[in-house]
């Protein structure tokens, strides 16, 4: 269960982190949309995960990593953004975001664009009896 004060920070840096990962993703990536989807901070308030969508997709992995990379100056900049807000600039640890993904595979699937997993069982996922 999240802590208001955990949903606060949360807030506060994901506005911010938009605004910083747009305007590197402007000077080094044309065409490249990125949008932090949600951001969950830890109850010690020690480590934020940040979760990324990335438009178009084929890029995502190619662009997240080029933000691990850059992990520490993004840190050191949303630290500089935040000063007046947070004592302490949480570790960032980031994600990508596939959901979007997801929901256009139902899309797909629901508009006739793909196989039909009625007709055609054998496409789905094996389940796992747990």
């Amino acid at each position: 269960m999240e802590t208001n004060r955990q949903k606060k920070i949360a807030g506060v840096l994901q506005k911010d982190m938009v605004d910083v990962l747009q305007s590197a993703a402007r000077d080094g990536m044309k065409g490249v949309l990125i949008s932090v989807t949600k951001v969950r901070v830890t109850s010690d308030l020690g480590e934020a995960k940040i979760f990324l969508s990335v438009f178009p997709s084929d890029k995502r992995d190619e662009l997240l990593k080029g933000i691990v990379s850059n992990t520490a100056a993004i840190r050191h900049e949303m630290a500089r953004r935040t000063r007046n807000q947070l004592r302490r600039m949480p570790q960032l640890a980031f994600y990508g975001d596939d959901s979007l993904d997801y929901i256009d595979g139902i899309d797909n699937a629901l508009k006739g664009k793909e196989d039909n997993p009625i007709e055609n069982p054998e496409i789905l996922d094996k389940r796992k009896k747990s």
